[in-house]
């Protein structure tokens, strides 16, 4: 091996002397024992994995002159001077990341750790390559480049794997303002909005009429009685004419404002639940693959809720109480200057407390609404799964797990309750102390003949108006929080962007005639890569297997090919376009899916079968299910097509379920066809029966199959065989049976029912790895 023409004792290290990186603690005595005079570390890595890839402690460094290593096999250290030639290259699979050191002569070592390393591993290799530069040419290398956020481009600190910016969006808590992003909703009905605002102008003047009237009835009548006058029955009659009509008034425009705004708070509500609901399905799988079904299902239907409710009744209350507040203060204001500037003495304090409280409480309830999602979590896993929790006679630890929620949920809540009981009651006191204030300074005028008692009675009835509206905008501050809350977290699913967008400039195809083609195609899932450099052409009619190991990449390839998830390089041409240029249900329309486990939805079978052709006829029902071997056992059902399934198609076997889906394939009439393990969790029996109703749905057709047993893969036209992410071999069943590679092998471990080196997930179409399905 050649070696680097400047000496060992010649290299400085890349870092100055004094800021030589430290060492974890428990390591430190340890490596310090292997490092010569003046041998400076200048960079590390914990791995987390031994080469049989148990859990084991061990660590890699790298020194001004050599790369040392210790895994938890053995006490003993590797040494590999750094020299010309030397590369060390990273890799990762199925959640194990590889590091190889290698030069002319082949490969020195290997380590592996978990995947959460990676990072830290990305950079020990930049490491590794300046320090291997700084040897060979002897010339000091520039300093790295600082790392970036590659959503916003926040520059991240060294060890800084997550950006501070974008997890702070994620947490920042609701604002206020988040609920006029609801006018784009609001905006179809603006003008049955401005009657009902008009409604409440109206209705707010109408209930100001009768305290108006007690400054006549006292001054006019009632004390000139008690000075000895006679009633005037007509004046009397007129003021409670006056009182009674203002009352009706109110009645009525109150009755048409609230009828109003409650149906425009509905329709808002129903487009904002449509909407939602749309773009929802427009999203990527990746992006339901980090979501919960129970929050999900909270954000549509419960928060929607709780808006409509803020819209047809708080929000009309808010605007009333501050058209009730701001006219009863012209009132006042016209009536006596004096009494009315001490009437609003409580507003600035009152004023500080909701702004005080609205910062506590907006964060409180979004709180709230994501443990509340967690409780709905725990429901969205158990009662579909109810099966398997009586199967395990885990109902105990299901009610268990509820039961934390739960209690978590009302810790959160007694949070933000402790926060707003005591609110209530101080404004209320506020509003009391403000009415005696205004009784005592009243006493006071009349005493000095500033004032009537007629002026101060009406003061009264105004003031017991104008604080009862207060304390009520007041308590709105909770029900403003919440709905804040609630649209926040409705403008998360709105505002994300689908990894899977619709075409810019749309290319449409007239035509399908099947020919699939990848070019180069590369996946990765995170930091993680499933899939890398992977060309293939099938052509149409053809069919072809995909074989290889457990998390080899085949379900990935199919969810590639089927537009799940969009290529991280390469692409995917179909009859020669790239799919990215073709709209997704266009796109989608052309491929008929045949999935391990068949989802059902509640309904006929006949809906079912139809679920890709609402409006096929009964004839072509029937004509599909005949095709797939479904017709018989259809018929046998008490209500034969018109039969329910159940929810998820339980009243069903699982062959049943399967031949179903078959026929819903069938119906369709797709020009590719993926048959992911169609046949892999039924009997012999029943799997012969599938395989019959198969060999119709290929027909014609391009056809890509993943099989539980490689022997239903004879038939196929090429077998592919995937290792790692990547194509190893590609031939026929002969052809790869001859070559004694990995297909051989695979073939021969089934054959003999013995596990081989990979452990027991040998079959062609085992169940991958988690992360290669979703």
């Amino acid at each position: 091996m050649t070696q680097s023409p400047a000496t060992p004792t010649a290299l400085q290290p890349i870092l100055p002397t004094s800021s030589q990186i430290p060492l974890p603690e428990a390591w430190q005595p340890v490596v310090e024992a292997q490092l010569v005079k003046e041998e400076k570390v200048l960079a590390w890595l914990e791995i987390d994995l031994n080469t049989s890839l148990h859990f084991g402690k061990g660590l890699i460094v790298l020194t001004d002159r050599r790369l040392l290593a210790r895994t938890g096999d053995t006490p003993e250290w590797q040494s590999q001077p750094l020299r010309e030639g030397l590369r060390l290259t990273r890799r990762d699979h199925a959640g194990v990341g590889s590091l190889e050191l290698f030069d002319a002569t082949g490969r020195l070592a290997h380590w592996r750790y978990t995947l959460g390393q990676d990072v830290a591993a990305g950079r020990l290799i930049d490491h590794v390559n300046r320090q291997l530069d700084f040897v060979v040419t002897g010339v000091a290398p520039t300093p790295p480049a600082q790392a970036v956020c590659p959503k916003c481009e926040t520059p991240l600190l060294a060890g800084q794997d997550e950006c501070p910016v974008c997890s702070k969006e994620e947490l920042t808590p609701p604002s206020t303002w988040t609920l006029f992003r609801l006018w784009r909703f609001a905006r179809p009905y603006r003008w049955q909005l401005l009657a009902g605002f008009l409604l409440s102008l109206a209705t707010t003047a109408a209930t100001l009429v009768p305290p108006y009237m007690t400054m006549p009835l006292m001054d006019k009548v009632l004390i000139p009685y008690q000075n000895g006058k006679p009633i005037d029955t007509g004046l009397v009659t007129l003021y409670l004419s006056g009182l009674l009509g203002a009352a009706l008034l109110a009645w009525v425009l109150g009755w048409a404002r609230t009828y109003i705004l409650a149906l425009v708070s509905e329709r808002i509500g129903r487009d904002l639940r449509t909407t939602t609901y749309e773009h929802l399905l427009k999203l990527s799988q990746e992006y339901f693959g980090g979501k919960r079904t129970g929050d999900l299902m909270a954000r549509i239907g419960s928060e929607t809720d709780r808006i409509n409710i803020f819209i047809s009744l708080h929000f009309l209350d808010f605007a009333t109480d501050v058209l009730m507040i701001s006219m009863t203060t012209l009132i006042l204001v016209s009536i006596n200057p004096w009494l009315a500037l001490v009437t609003l003495l409580p507003l600035p304090v009152i004023a500080f407390l909701i702004h005080t409280v609205r910062e506590r409480l907006r964060t409180g309830f979004e709180k709230v609404d994501r443990i509340w999602a967690e409780v709905t979590n725990v429901l969205a896993d158990t009662i579909p799964g109810i099966r398997v929790v009586k199967a395990f006679a885990q109902e105990s630890r299901e009610a268990a797990r509820f039961r934390a929620a739960n209690q978590h949920n009302l810790e959160v809540n007694d949070k933000v309750n402790k926060v707003w009981s005591l609110f209530g009651p101080t404004v209320t006191l506020l509003t009391e102390v403000g009415l005696l204030i205004i009784w005592g300074f009243g006493i006071w005028q009349i005493s000095r003949n500033d004032i009537s008692v007629g002026v101060l009675t009406a003061f009264l009835a105004y003031i017991g108006r104008f604080y009862t509206r207060l304390d009520s905008m007041s308590r709105i501050v909770s029900v403003t929080q919440k709905a804040a809350a609630g649209a926040k977290r409705i403008f998360d699913i709105l505002d994300h962007v689908s990894s899977v967008p619709e075409p810019a400039t749309p290319v449409h195809l007239p035509a399908v005639a099947g020919r699939i083609e990848l070019r180069n195609v590369g996946f990765r899932y995170g930091t993680r890569s499933v899939t890398r450099d992977i060309s293939l052409t099938i052509e149409p009619g053809e069919m072809v297997g995909l074989v290889g190991h457990s998390g080899s990449g085949k379900s990935t390839m199919v969810n590639l090919i089927c537009r799940f998830y969009d290529v991280s390089e390469g692409a995917i041409l179909i009859d020669g376009v790239d799919i990215r240029s073709v709209p997704v249900a266009e796109y989608r329309k052309n491929i008929g899916l045949v999935l391990q486990e068949p989802f059902l939805f509640f309904g006929t079978i006949a809906e079912n079968i139809a679920y890709g052709k609402p409006d096929a006829t009964r004839e072509e029902i029937v004509a599909a299910a005949r095709a797939a071997h479904a017709h018989e056992f259809i018929l046998r059902l008490p209500h034969g097509y018109d039969s329910l399934v159940g929810e998820r198609g339980q009243a069903l076997s699982g062959g049943e379920r399967q031949r179903i889906s078959i026929a819903r394939a069938l119906l369709i009439d797709p020009k590719i066809l993926i048959l992911d393990e169609a046949t892999s969790s039924v009997d012999t029996t029943t799997e012969k029966e599938i395989q019959k109703a198969l060999d119709n749905l290929v027909r014609g057709r391009t056809t890509i199959a993943i099989a539980h047993r490689l022997s239903t893969l004879r038939e196929a036209n090429r077998l592919v065989v995937l290792d790692r992410g990547s194509v190893v071999e590609v031939g026929n069943h002969d052809e790869l049976m001859a070559q004694e590679g990995h297909y051989y092998r695979l073939y021969q471990a089934q054959a003999r029912n013995v596990d081989t080196e990979g452990g027991s997930d040998l079959e062609a179409g085992g169940e991958d790895d988690k992360g290669d399905r979703e």
